[in-house]
């Protein structure tokens, strides 16, 4: 008796299945004559229905075959179908005789001993089916560039790092193929993803939201961008919260990359970089409860392109491998000064290499002490350019709301990693 319940749950999990995508086919074929919808909730519950019981029947002694040979007179009667419906309609897609066939399968799954796996599959099925207009709606606006590049993430992730090896190779083995292109990686994958949301969302839609978007892939050109939109004084204290939000996502991104590389420097970094954002999340929020007198948006010409190209990631690898060289240079010859000094140079263009540079070499002889306070340098140090930059090119009206808020964020950081040495 346990078992027959069993059967029973497992068919009625079966038949579930086939209502369910069958529900959003019928949903989608709603408003089309009776005649030219080929499959309903109806046909796609009975075919869930009939892959249960077909896998039932393996459990007889008709053992495998049985099912194999109903799968394959069902897969007949599909194709009959769909060539019937063709002869009818002429140009048809085969999105409905494929669900079919994914019907009974998951059905069958549903009586083989994964229920849990059969649900999954026709939740994921439903939701890709109801996701038509979106998933082309994306096509058309994807362009060649995004469609090329996603492809070269792909490849330099998936297919390349896989077969890199994981050793140290040069002097003092500093060299690890493996650890470095797994940093491109995540640099290159952060920037994509960013860009893409730039690009889909559109910059016209808000200067906030670009400023967050923009400033995950470069926040240094986010700056730039934004300072020299100033001159747009009804929108100073738009630009001014936009600022602030561009560099305080600066901190949560060495953290991320920390977590990602080391999670043992986070204890140093998280209070003084916490601190720093909270500064400049604080600035933001003023501004942004400042009213502008104006409700004009300009158009944010931001000039971001698409931030993976395999030069550019080439580029960044080298730029790696030179400081992680550097690092073990000063580290052995100049000592602690050493590195604080190749940190220093490193943030003033670009905090993510050495970040991901120190956070790599902490794991081996560097201490981790001195990689915490090296990372902060560069990143006072990036913040400190970027406050000379907006200083430079934003009107006085401009800075005067953001580099407050940006010079307290950095003395509060500053000043508790004095009190914790």
């Amino acid at each position: 008796m346990p078992e027959t319940l069993d059967w029973l749950t497992q068919l009625a999990l079966a038949l579930g299945i086939g209502l369910l995508i069958g529900t959003e086919r019928g949903w989608q074929a709603r408003n089309e004559d009776d005649l030219r919808v080929s499959a309903g909730i109806r046909t796609f519950g009975l075919t869930g229905l009939l892959g249960g019981l077909s896998a039932l029947l393996s459990h007889t002694p008709l053992g495998l075959p049985a099912w194999l040979g109903l799968f394959l007179a069902f897969a007949s009667l599909v194709a009959l179908a769909y060539y019937g419906d063709l002869q009818r309609n002429g140009q048809q897609g085969l999105t409905s005789e494929v669900a079919l066939l994914l019907t009974y399968l998951l059905g069958s799954l549903a009586l083989f001993g994964y229920p849990i796996i059969a649900a999954a599959g026709a939740v994921v099925t439903a939701l890709l089916l109801s996701l038509k207009p979106m998933l082309h709606n994306a096509l058309k606006r994807l362009d060649e560039q995004e469609l090329t590049g996603a492809l070269k993430l792909l490849f330099i992730s998936v297919v390349l790092l896989p077969a890199l090896p994981n050793q140290g190779y040069g002097p003092w083995q500093v060299f690890n193929p493996y650890a470095i292109w797994w940093m491109v990686v995540l640099i290159a994958a952060l920037g994509f993803a960013a860009y893409v949301a730039v690009r889909w969302i559109g910059e016209r839609r808000g200067l906030l939201l670009t400023a967050a978007l923009g400033g995950i892939v470069s926040s240094t050109a986010m700056t730039l961008t934004l300072a020299r939109l100033g001159k747009s004084k009804h929108l100073t204290q738009t630009l001014a919260c936009g600022l602030l939000i561009t560099s305080c996502l600066m901190f949560p991104r060495v953290l991320l990359e920390v977590a990602f590389i080391n999670p043992a420097l986070l204890a140093g970094l998280s209070v003084p970089l916490g601190l720093a954002a909270a500064s400049y999340l604080v600035g933001a929020l003023y501004c942004f409860y400042q009213r502008d007198d104006g409700q004009r948006t300009p158009d944010s010409d931001s000039s971001l392109r698409n931030p993976f190209e395999l030069g550019p990631a080439l580029r960044f690898a080298a730029l790696l491998v030179a400081i992680l060289l550097a690092v073990e240079v000063g580290r052995r010859y100049l000592g602690d000064a050493g590195v604080y000094l190749v940190a220093a140079l490193s943030g003033s263009t670009d905090v993510d290499a050495i970040t991901l540079s120190l956070a790599s070499s902490a794991k081996g002889e560097l201490s981790a002490s001195v990689a915490e306070r090296a990372i902060l340098l560069a990143v006072v140090v990036n913040s400190l350019v970027k406050g000379a930059l907006i200083a430079a090119i934003a009107p006085q009206a401009l800075s005067r709301k953001v580099l407050p808020a940006m010079l307290a964020g950095l003395t509060l950081a500053l000043l508790w990693a004095w009190l914790a040495i």
